[in-house]
């Protein structure tokens, strides 16, 4: 027989749907106050950082930050057009492309996290303990949205892999949100 949906469930639902979106709105307001340009740029920029060799291709970007493939193109565009990340043709298959993190797109996220972790601690990490928080990823893991490896990535390494490919940890430093 099937279970009837409780109205406990049916809140956790609308919270989950909720929480996220305003919580990165807050983040999103308080990078633009510190001068800084949209999320998904450092998204990029740490996914194109992280790459063993500093690239990716489009598709790749695409399947790590979890947006649609023109969302991605315009993306890359914009990075490009600022310097922060270069295309390059790929040897093998001359049709494809890489798409490459430069100096100043390594700087910028740098600089960057120093906002972004600021906006994470004032909307999340005050609001939560560490007890708190590592309750809150286990309930999201039960969910499928690991968030396990995040605390390797903490400050900001992005030279660990902190995150899944369920992306659902609120965080950027070196854990992706979206």
């Amino acid at each position: 027989m099937k279970r009837k949906l409780s109205s406990e469930a049916t809140a956790a639902w609308i919270r989950l749907m909720r929480v996220p979106s305003r919580v990165l709105d807050c983040v999103e307001q308080d990078l633009k106050k510190a001068g800084f340009p949209p999320l998904a740029w450092y998204d990029a920029l740490l996914e194109l950082s992280r790459a063993p060799s500093g690239e990716l291709r489009p598709v790749e970007l695409e399947r790590q930050m979890l947006i649609p493939q023109y969302s991605t193109s315009r993306l890359i565009d914009k990075l490009v057009d600022e310097g922060l990340a270069a295309r390059r043709e790929c040897k093998i298959d001359k049709r494809g492309q890489f798409v490459e993190i430069t100096e100043a797109g390594r700087e910028l996220q740098k600089k960057m996290w120093s906002a972004y972790s600021t906006a994470i601690d004032k909307h999340v990490g005050s609001k939560l303990s560490d007890a708190d928080a590592e309750r809150l990823c286990g309930l999201l893991d039960r969910l499928g949205c690991s968030c396990g490896d995040a605390k390797s990535d903490a400050k900001g390494d992005t030279k660990t892999d902190a995150k899944s490919d369920t992306k659902a940890a609120p965080a950027r430093d070196g854990v992706s949100a979206r």
